[in-house]
């Protein structure tokens, strides 16, 4: 069973950066898609940055493009999100996941392709 621990969460000023880390258990993580997703209050989760397995493929929605970046050191079983430039609208609940069914998936935006999801971590950009 694969549990993901997110840390790195705070309070920011816009334009500062941060960077969110999930650690993960289990001796397969290297052949996992992994993923970052957001829910601001109010709203629905919504995707934010997708890796696969072998840190050379990457998708961002247009809204992130250019200000964040997502990698893993599969050494550590960790995935990490530098988020730069940030913007009072990026404030939410910063969630990690996984796709531990499947091996050498490629990148999805799809919440519903994730089966295992960390607690959270709270992001909060200022004005």
């Amino acid at each position: 069973q694969v549990q993901l621990v997110e840390s790195g969460g705070g309070l920011v000023q816009a334009g500062g950066s941060l960077r969110l880390s999930c650690a993960a258990s289990g001796r397969t993580f290297s052949n996992y898609l992994m993923g970052w997703f957001r829910q601001a209050p109010e709203k629905e989760r919504e995707f934010v940055a997708a890796l696969n397995w072998n840190g050379r493929s990457t998708d961002y929605p247009d809204s992130v493009k250019g200000r964040f970046t997502i990698s893993r050191d599969n050494a550590k079983n960790t995935v990490y999100l530098q988020m730069n430039s940030l913007k009072p609208e990026d404030t939410a609940i910063y969630y990690c996941a996984a796709d531990s069914r499947r091996i050498h998936w490629p990148t999805s935006r799809s919440l519903f392709q994730y089966d295992t999801w960390g607690q959270g971590t709270q992001v909060t950009v200022s004005s």
